[in-house]
């Protein structure tokens, strides 16, 4: 059996360790979001966030979104630009559900310009 001293100290160790792994959202400011971002990013969270990080590397059930519009070709090996990717949401593609019914004009362009700061 462990020393109690040792088991505490183990214990401290790990849940730092563990904590200095999650970074800490960013707020729109710091990001330097614009009002039009800042929007997009509030439809993100909404509809996308559950499947996509947006700002690492690891996808969740869907692939990461980092750097898309950097990139030449999204994860699908589709073009990466704005009408590819404005299909993919509007009209889904394989596990991803379509968004066309309920993401609104405003709401899609505010997305956009969002994914475009990533």
């Amino acid at each position: 059996m462990m020393p109690r001293t040792i088991r505490l100290i183990l214990i401290a160790t790990l849940l730092l360790i563990l904590t200095s792994c999650w970074e800490q959202r960013k707020t729109d400011a710091e990001l330097r979001l614009t009002e039009h971002q800042s929007e997009g990013r509030r439809v993100f969270d909404d509809h996308c966030a559950r499947c996509h990080e947006p700002y690492s590397t690891r996808g969740l059930q869907g692939p990461s979104l980092h750097r898309l519009f950097k990139k030449q070709y999204m994860p699908s090996g589709a073009p990466a630009n704005e009408e590819r990717v404005t299909s993919t949401i509007l009209s889904g593609r394989a596990k991803m559900p379509q968004f066309s019914q309920s993401l609104s004009p405003a709401q899609l362009a505010a997305l956009l310009d969002y994914l475009k700061t990533l």
